[in-house]
């Protein structure tokens, strides 16, 4: 058995994307996730499942939740083992004792060389970005609310699909992944 996370993008923002976290929890049940629990109402929810490739399990989720609730969203599955890996080293959290200002984008692949070496953040931006693999490390120093390095920014500049996590939502996944009966 697999422990995963997945992180759906664009969900419960406003009147967008919305989806009750019971009927997030049911969809992966249908599709054979067990031990199912979500964590906030933005998406978040750690599982076991039987499936082996984190891949196909992103695919099966976005399909279910498209076919059956007409959501279509995307949909990033991180295994306990990488968001548990992703919480323990923050490149910025060394800088900054105020943990609601880091944020970690999750990635559905490696952006190409090219798009990674032209990443940068708006002139006069006091942000930080560092790429490790398929997560894209932020620091906000000034707050996110007013950031022009938004996830719709990052995503036009890498070319892949994204969505962002704060810190703290970051190392509770990791805990619950961590805690997970099959995690171990």
């Amino acid at each position: 058995m697999l422990t995963c996370v997945a992180l759906l993008r664009a969900v419960n923002l406003g009147s967008r994307g919305s989806l009750a976290m019971a009927d997030l929890r049911t969809a992966i049940s249908d599709l054979g996730g067990r031990d199912v629990t979500t964590y906030l109402r933005s998406g978040n929810v750690v599982f076991t499942t039987a499936e082996h490739d984190p891949r196909v399990v992103e695919q099966q989720v976005r399909a279910h939740l498209a076919t059956d609730l007409g959501l279509d969203t995307a949909v990033l599955v991180r295994t306990a083992a990488e968001i548990t890996a992703v919480a323990e080293s923050h490149p910025f959290a060394g800088q900054q004792d105020d943990l609601a200002k880091l944020h970690v984008a999750f990635l559905a692949a490696e952006p190409d060389a090219e798009r990674v070496a032209a990443l940068d953040v708006p002139a006069g931006a006091p942000e930080q970005v560092l790429l490790r693999g398929r997560e894209l490390y932020l620091h906000y120093p000034a707050g996110a609310g007013r950031s022009k390095v938004t996830a719709a920014y990052l995503q036009r500049r890498l070319g892949v699909e994204l969505t962002a996590r704060n810190w703290r939502t970051v190392t509770a996944l990791a805990e619950l992944a961590g805690d997970h009966p099959t995690s171990g």
